[in-house]
């Protein structure tokens, strides 16, 4: 990857960023490796956190291990599992670290991971914790002191994307008036809807990356409409896909057209395998995006 992500946001190119999973274990290897896939083709990883509430290795760490790698990183922070001070403190310890991204978001909540009788802290929410990033980049801390070389963060948020949720649609908003610099969204399936957000927020100048999530199965869709808030797979999808002879190689080709539909609306897609990153650049190349081998 040629260039910081601060830079390729304030460019006009189409951006790609993809999520790398901690590992459950002290292991780095296969993270490493699964980046590495990615290299060439997109211009930052997001290192999730405690991704669906399981319990995994710390994304600083993660992040720390893919900067020496060679990889642009967006660190991701949930709201869940910590309260403001070590909120703030671990964003001091990432800057130390060398990461530069971060991505804000509430979390899920934690009777949905793997650990159920997990105490929720939720001391604030992503549009406070927006709001102290910002007031830290101004040299203070929540409580109005002083902070000695504060962190130049590039921050992100997420949201859905059903226009028709006012409630969702003004978070948005409150969160677009922190300062934040790019958007990443849940995974898009339905491309009309997407367009009537877009066309809904139009007055938003901030770049807004769309999810992606590959299918593998009809069963997989029915899961996330079910369990995933923000999520939408089409009926029409999910037929095609329980019609399929090979569902993989379907659920590549719908996300390959959604990709190439997305090029038209938005600043970039935001790439979630669940899984492997092995048929990334597959996907990629198959929506007419090519390896930047610099």
């Amino acid at each position: 990857m040629s260039g910081t992500f601060k830079d390729k946001l304030l460019s006009d190119n189409f951006l790609i960023t993809a999520e790398i999973s901690p590992p459950k274990g002290t292991d780095l290897s296969e993270a490493i490796s699964d980046a590495e896939v990615t290299r060439g083709w997109v211009d930052a990883l997001n290192v999730t956190d405690n991704q669906k509430a399981v319990m995994r290795m710390s994304p600083l760490a993660v992040s720390r291990a893919l900067l020496d790698a060679g990889h642009e990183v967006i660190m991701q922070l949930t709201c869940r599992d910590r309260n403001r001070l070590a909120l703030q403190s671990d964003l001091l310890g990432a800057y130390a670290m060398g990461v530069r991204n971060i991505c804000i978001m509430t979390g899920d909540h934690t009777t949905k991971g793997d650990h159920p009788k997990t105490k929720p802290v939720y001391d604030l929410d992503s549009v406070q914790l927006l709001t102290i990033i910002k007031k830290m980049k101004e040299g203070y801390d929540l409580a109005g002191n002083k902070i000695d070389e504060p962190p130049e963060f590039v921050v992100g948020a997420v949201t859905n994307t059903d226009p028709s949720k006012a409630a969702q649609m003004m978070k948005l908003r409150k969160k677009a008036k922190t300062g934040i610099d790019f958007i990443q969204t849940q995974a898009v399936y339905d491309i009309s809807k997407f367009e009537a957000f877009m066309e809904a927020n139009g007055d938003i100048d901030i770049p807004i990356i769309a999810g992606v999530i590959p299918l593998k199965s009809a069963k997989m869709a029915r899961y996330m409409n079910k369990n995933i808030p923000g999520i939408n797979v089409p009926d029409d999808i999910i037929d095609t896909m329980e019609r399929s002879d090979d569902p993989i190689e379907q659920g590549m080709s719908i996300c390959s057209e959604a990709i190439s539909e997305l090029k038209k609306l938005c600043r970039g897609i935001h790439f979630m395998p669940i899984g492997k990153h092995d048929n990334t650049p597959i996907i990629l190349e198959m929506a007419g995006i090519r390896k930047n081998d610099q």
